[in-house]
Formats: structure tokens, sequence, C-alpha cells
């Protein structure tokens, strides 16, 4: 394999690892720190560069960790912060880097910031949210509607005023705006970097400051997409995205800095401006790179999705360096939507081939590398709250959160002893990791092929995009760095594909799947060449 001499995050395959269902160690049917600890050499097998562990920190749970109570402290249920220095080094051991959140934008309604700043309207703290007085009909003071449903303001009667929330109402937002804060904000994540970390996803980011004036949200125009919220009917510009999110970006990036190749990446979400977007991770005093939502919540997964998305973060020195995923914890399973059942073993094969091609860092998420497909919760076993307060008509988050099948024998498929927290797939323990690890032509085996020739090939890891070609359901994608040049035609159909004969003349081939007959390329079919 040839050296590779840049920074460790550019190009990386990061897996993500949901904490509560990867692997429980104390049998109370949540997953936890020990758990993954005892399942790295699972994820080294993959030959991945890091992982990114989902928030573990003390939480009542009612967002299952993203309401954080304490930021410097581990819950209990996950077990503490010695499980988790044991967690860095056995990871640092296997050459695998960790990656944490950081949910700045709000916290648990239990931290003890929130229960000082609620307490009066002169404390030392009562600053450090956002709040507001009523309008005079007692009314909250502006129209901004919550992520999950509802107002995004909450009536507090210690204070008499209103507190922002653009997620649950336990969920209170930090006031950004303040400096104290941020000061605060940055004190913790040097606490988790001086712990060892070796970079964060910074969550929320387009909620992490408002507009001071409280502005009117207007009207959305999009009279066709799917309204199951109050937040649907709103073009969401005064509540998130205020420009001085970028000077806040570049205070972490200067403490981050301080230290040896950390690596920061912004999850900015789906309602995000491209602008601001790839304003979070341009130039080299912002973060590294930004997290990417064109393919989380696609309906359709085509050539035309790929290449526009690529267009949007072109190799010319100026804009920054994406992150991708097709799957994570709050997007129903890729495989599911996107394909029939009689071909999800060849529509996986393909999409893990085309994630590994693509320009900038990717993710991949937990069970992903299995195949595993998204679980019809029944309503009684729900937990999600976004769900819970949505249903039917929801995104079903929870069906991309069930617990890992380790062996396909064992109670709960290896996850674990008693009531898991989530149900098991009922097809899940038929992909489990003991299974595809025998077979040489399960996904598993061919997922670590392909993150090894990603790793292998300059121009697949770091390389530009010199075309992106569509012609119907087949893609073209060639990429090239520093005379090496990879060729890859994707058939993202079921239908065979046209596919030139004197372009698959040329080259090595590095990676087929399917076969080509009388110029077709099967459906899901693949094929990646080295042409120099």
């Amino acid at each position: 394999m040839p050296a590779y001499a840049g920074p460790w995050w550019k190009g990386a395959v990061i897996y993500q690892i949901y904490p509560r269902s990867f692997m429980d160690s104390n049998n109370d049917g949540i997953g936890d720190l020990p758990g993954i600890t005892a399942r790295l050499d699972h994820v080294a097998s993959l030959g991945v560069d890091a992982v990114w562990i989902s928030p573990f920190f003390t939480s009542p749970m009612h967002d299952f960790g993203y309401d954080v109570a304490d930021f410097c402290g581990v819950d209990p249920i996950f077990g503490n912060l010695d499980d988790f220095d044991h967690l860095i080094a056995k990871a640092h051991h296997f050459g695998i880097k960790v990656i944490i959140d950081q949910v700045y934008s709000h916290s648990s309604d239990l931290h003890p910031w929130f229960a000082e700043s609620r307490s009066s309207r002169d404390n030392a703290k009562a600053d450090w949210y956002v709040w507001a007085d009523p309008k005079i009909d007692g009314s909250p003071p502006n129209n901004w509607q919550s992520i999950f449903g509802g107002p995004a303001w909450a009536w507090d009667a210690r204070r008499q005023q209103y507190y922002l929330h653009n997620f649950l109402i336990q969920q209170p937002d930090l006031n950004l705006h303040n400096p104290a804060v941020q000061d605060a904000l940055l004190e913790t994540s040097r606490f988790w970097l001086d712990r060892g970390v070796d970079g964060f996803r910074i969550d929320a980011v387009l909620h992490m400051m408002h507009d001071p004036k409280l502005t009117d949200n207007p009207p959305s125009l999009n009279n066709h997409k799917l309204r199951t919220r109050g937040h649907d009917f709103q073009e969401n510009i005064y509540n998130q995205g205020h420009p001085a999110i970028i000077d806040f970006l570049k205070r972490l990036r200067r403490l981050t800095d301080e230290y040896d190749a950390r690596f920061t990446v912004a999850e900015v979400g789906g309602t995000a401006p491209e602008d601001f977007t790839k304003a979070c991770a341009a130039g080299s005093t912002r973060l590294h790179s930004a997290y990417n939502f064109d393919f989380l919540y696609a309906d359709e997964f085509t050539p035309d999705l790929i290449c526009s998305s690529l267009a949007k973060w072109p190799d010319d020195g100026q804009t920054g360096w994406p992150t991708w995923a097709f799957e994570n914890h709050d997007a129903p399973r890729a495989i599911s939507r996107w394909a029939k059942p009689e071909h999800r073993h060849d529509f996986a094969v393909m999409k893990m081939a085309l994630l590994c091609a693509l320009r900038g860092n990717i993710i991949l998420y937990q069970g992903e590398e299995l195949g595993l497909t998204q679980v019809d919760i029944p309503f009684e076993q729900v937990r999600d709250p976004e769900a819970l307060r949505n249903w039917p008509l929801t995104l079903f988050r929870d069906g991309a959160r069930t617990p890992m099948p380790w062996a396909a024998q064992e109670e709960n498929a290896g996850f674990g002893k008693g009531e898991t927290w989530l149900p098991q797939g009922p097809n899940h323990a038929a992909l489990a990791v003991d299974r595809q690890n025998a077979d040489p032509q399960s996904l598993l085996q061919i997922t670590r092929i392909l993150i090894d020739l990603r790793k292998a090939h300059p121009a697949l890891r770091l390389g530009a995009v010199a075309e992106c070609n569509i012609c119907g359901g087949l893609l073209e994608l060639i990429r090239e760095c520093e005379g090496e040049r990879i060729a890859g035609w994707f058939n993202m159909s079921s239908q065979p594909a046209q596919i030139e004969a004197s372009k698959i003349a040329e080259g090595r081939v590095i990676f087929a799947h399917g076969e080509i007959a009388d110029g077709m390329l099967t459906g899901y079919g693949v094929r990646l060449q080295s042409l120099a």
C-alpha cells in the first residue's frame, strides 16, 4: 500500500457507532462503552480510519443522549470515564482514531447551567439561554416552530418568560451570542481533547445561533412537501443559521489546532442553505469538513443525484472538503429506501462500492456493512420522541437504531442477554457478523475489500472528480490523482445497462460485481478499473 503523507482525516473512512445499539456488556438491554471496546476488533477488521461515537454523556435521555446534562460526564448506563479511557486506548492500539459528538446548540433542561439560568433574570447565567418576554396577550414571542413539533418556545413560570427550544421542550437552546457561553463550551471540548479524542462531529451547527431580533419566519413556498409538523410550514430563516456561527467555528478550530492532528466536521442539517454548509468548512480557519445530507433523506438513488452532489464540492482549492453518508442514526436504512427485497444484496454491494469511490470523507453507519434493513417498530415499542409526537407520518428513526447482530444463534443475536431497549430486526440474525465472516461472498467481506481498495489507491481516497457521466441508470465516475486514474461504472438500476466496450477494454479491473454480456452490465453491477 502506498505511503500517505497527508492529514489522516482527508479521504478517511469513518465508522459511526450508536452506543445504545452496538454491544451490551452488562445485559441491561442497552449498549455501552465497554461493549464498544469489546467489539473494536470488528471495527479494526474493516480497515476504517476512525470511529465516530454518538453521545454517551450524562443525560436524562429524552433524546437519547442529545440532551446533555453534563458535557464532561459519562452517563452511568454507558459506563464511566475510566471506561472511555480504556476505549480510547484500545482504539489507538488498533490504529483507529476516535471522534465524538459535541452538542453546542442546546443542553438538557436538567443541566446545572439551565437550573441557574431559569432561577431569576439577574443571576450569573441569566443570559446563557435564549429567553424572551411574551407578547402582550401572553403568547410566544414569535412564530418559530420546533423541529419535533409544536411551538419552539416554552413558558417558564419562575422567570415569567419563554425559552427557546428548536428541538424538544427538554432541550433549551444555549445562547451562543454570549461569549461566556462560547468560552464554557470550548472548555468542555478541551476536556475531551486532553483525554485523547482525535476529533469532533459538531451536532446541529445550523441551530447554534438565532436572529436576536426574533423576526417571524415567513411561510414556506414549498406546497408539495409532506408536512407533519408546524416547522414544515415555514421557511426556517431566522431561528437558525446566524452568520456569527462561523466566528464560533473559527474559535473551535483554533482550539483544536492547539493539539496534534485533530479533525472537526460540521453536521449542518437537511434544511441548511448550500452556501452555509460550504461556509462551515471553507478555507483553513474553519472546520475541516462539512457533513452532507444530500443522500440521507433522498427518495431516489440516481446517477444525477451523485453527480449533482459531487459538483457542489469541486477540487478548486477554495471549496472545502465534504463528508458523505448514505445512512445514519437519524435516517431510514438506505437499503430499505432504495432497493426491493429481491435486489438487496446486489444493491448493497453497488452502494458500498460507490460510497468508497466518492471524493471526500465517507461515513459507514454500524450495520451498513452487514446490509441491515430498516425495522418496522410497533407503536407500543417506539422510543423515538419525534416518532411518538408525529405518528404515523414520521422518519421512524428507531428502525435504524436497532441492536447490532453479532452471532446468529445467540440470544438477541449476540448483542446481550435479556430484553433489549429496541427489538432486533426479524431478519437481522441471518445477517449477523459471525455468519458473514464465514462467507467470502458476503457484504461484510466485500466491504473490507472495497475499503482496502480506497486506501490503496490515492485516486479513490484523494483524487479529483475528472468525470461524472450519466447514461440512464448507469453512472460513470472517473477519479484521478498524481497520474493515477480510476474509472468506475455503477449500474444504479435493477435493469441491465449499456456500457461502452471501448471504455471497459482499457486498464486493469480492480473490482467487479455482476456480469457484462453483449455490452450490458447486469442490474446493480459494478466495475472499477485502474487506467494508469
